[in-house]
């Protein structure tokens, strides 16, 4: 979805066990449920392993603020994991300046209440327009997944919060597994007034990504 310079690692399985962890990792996750800790290993296996093809040490990736993965000196990066998916984006700080990625399954939202929380009024007129066109996504779910991805690429430059009000997202399916989409970032003191990113819908999943250039 990404390119170069971006390096990514997926995996729809978990690793057998929560080997390959440093003790700092294993500590900080120690009294989560054993799918929890499952999923931990496995997303930071595949940053790892994304991370090496670009010739970073291999460190503890422990989360930092409002959970926010850290990343070794010189390098940046976002992940991401939900049922039967784990996988993360990395790239080199002087390549770009944030990356942001998000998964989901092609499914409802789990409460129609979720809808009023997450978009504003002219979002939730263009998913009845995208539902009526293109039925077999989950496109309210999708745009959940976009501004997750919106949010994992303003915090690490902003450091601050951004609610999904603060979002407008428009979805460009190009074709019938994906497309685009731009987020119109809302606040006056936004540094950048827009971001770009892709999406796919395939395999039950939905994943959408944003890769901000320096």
């Amino acid at each position: 979805m990404l390119g170069a310079p971006v390096e990514t690692e997926e995996a729809f399985t978990d690793l057998p066990g929560p080997g390959g962890l440093f003790p700092e990792e294993a500590a900080h996750i120690a009294r989560a449920v054993p799918v929890r800790r499952a999923e931990f290993a496995t997303v930071r296996h595949c940053a790892r392993t994304a991370l090496a093809r670009l010739g970073a040490p291999r460190v503890p990736l422990l989360p930092g603020d409002r959970g926010a993965p850290g990343w070794p000196p010189g390098f940046l990066g976002s992940m991401t994991h939900c049922t039967g998916y784990r996988a993360a984006a990395v790239a080199r700080a002087d390549a770009l300046a944030s990356l942001g990625i998000d998964a989901e399954p092609d499914e409802p939202l789990p409460d129609p209440g979720i809808l009023r929380m997450i978009s504003l009024p002219g979002e939730r007129a263009q998913l009845a327009a995208l539902t009526a066109e293109l039925p077999h996504v989950s496109w309210e779910r999708l745009l959940f997944s976009a501004k997750e991805s919106v949010y994992k690429t303003w915090f690490p430059v902003t450091g601050r919060w951004l609610g999904f009000e603060e979002a407008e997202v428009t979805l460009r399916p190009d074709r019938p597994d994906g497309g685009t989409f731009t987020a119109r970032l809302l606040p006056a003191d936004s540094p950048f007034r827009t971001l770009s990113g892709r999406f796919v819908a395939e395999k039950g999943l939905l994943v959408t990504a944003i890769a901000l250039p320096l």
